[in-house]
């Protein structure tokens, strides 16, 4: 585990991006972040896109409208009261209709559009429009100030898994056939420059599991292949981390001289020397042994990726609000916010 040594090591971040293969807590990881990043007494927004109101099921609160509404408040941390966080729920059609809004003033017309399936009809023949949309609110709420400052200390987004997120955030690219001018051109240009930028990373969730860390590991490489050096990969979250027993490095199944010391462990500990317990409890400390030393080769492929990697531990009883906070004091004693 890479411990660091500053208050953070994301100066200058200012949009969050999370990421990571289905399961692996990409959402809770999300929330924990933002959390995290508000502890330093500034409001943070916590936005997601993929229409499953996970956030609103994390903190215990209704669905979520398309409206920023504030769901927590983050702990006081180093002299800092915390900041307040808020959630939103972005969808397509709420986005294209406070695009026609705030561009054309057409806020209706967007509502009749919506309702004659026209808009399904716009992102069927250019999926590219659906993500220009998403990714764009997540744009606008990073450059959205407020007497000259910024409104939020930082946005984080819940993205969609590791399998799709680069073309999720390749909005040039995905708009280059829908519009060569034009408003839409131009408002995408927007969103990539704000991407492109020093102020945005993305970080990707993992477990210690084979096909996670290889989507995690191809998703660092995609990402820098499609954004060409301009959308930056930020760390690596490897998640639900078990504490490790002791084990010896000898397999005590195949160790007759392992399994004597485990019998006579049980024979100290006023159990009755069962041979047979002792080779069930020697088949199971093996297993183990076996997941310890696989998680480990996981391990060293992830450090060799090159990016800050940071730990959270596996919370058995459940993820709640205090769940959460304690999530958030580990990212940010590690250097995450």
């Amino acid at each position: 585990m890479v411990v660091s040594l500053r208050d953070t090591d994301w100066d200058g971040v200012r949009l969050h991006v999370v990421t990571g293969k289905g399961g692996t807590g990409k959402t809770t990881v999300a929330a924990a972040l933002a959390l995290a990043l508000a502890s330093h007494g500034k409001p943070v927004l916590l936005m997601e896109v993929e229409d499953r109101q996970g956030i609103a099921q994390l903190f215990d609160v209704p669905p979520l409208p398309y409206e920023e509404r504030r769901v927590a408040v983050a702990p006081a941390s180093n002299g800092h009261p915390g900041g307040d966080l808020f959630a939103l729920a972005v969808d397509t059609e709420s986005a294209l209709i406070e695009y026609l809004e705030m561009f054309y003033n057409l806020r209706q017309a967007g509502r009749a559009l919506t309702r004659l399936g026209v808009f399904d009809f716009a992102t069927t023949i250019a999926p590219g429009l659906g993500d220009v949309l998403l990714t764009g609110k997540a744009a606008e709420a990073v450059r959205r100030k407020s007497g000259g400052s910024p409104v939020y200390g930082a946005v984080v987004l819940d993205a969609p898994p590791t399998g799709r997120i680069g073309r999720f955030l390749n909005v040039s690219s995905e708009v280059s056939g829908l519009a060569k001018v034009g408003p839409i051109r131009n408002h995408a240009d927007t969103v990539q420059r704000v991407f492109r930028s020093p102020q945005t990373v993305v970080h990707f969730v993992t477990l210690l599991e084979e096909m996670p860390v290889q989507e995690t590991l191809d998703g660092i490489a995609d990402l820098k292949e499609v954004g060409q050096g301009g959308i930056q990969p930020g760390a690596i979250i490897v998640n639900m981390v078990r504490k490790c027993l002791d084990l010896s490095a000898k397999d005590p199944v195949t160790h007759p001289r392992e399994l004597e010391k485990l019998m006579a462990g049980l024979k100290a500990a006023g159990l009755a020397e069962d041979g047979e317990l002792a080779a069930d409890l020697a088949a199971e400390l093996a297993d183990e042994a076996r997941t310890q030393r696989t998680q480990a080769g996981q391990r060293r492929l992830l450090d060799a990726a090159g990016q800050p990697c940071y730990e959270l531990p596996l919370v058995t009883e459940g993820i709640d609000l205090a769940a959460l906070y304690r999530l958030a004091e580990s990212l940010r004693e590690q250097g995450a916010a």
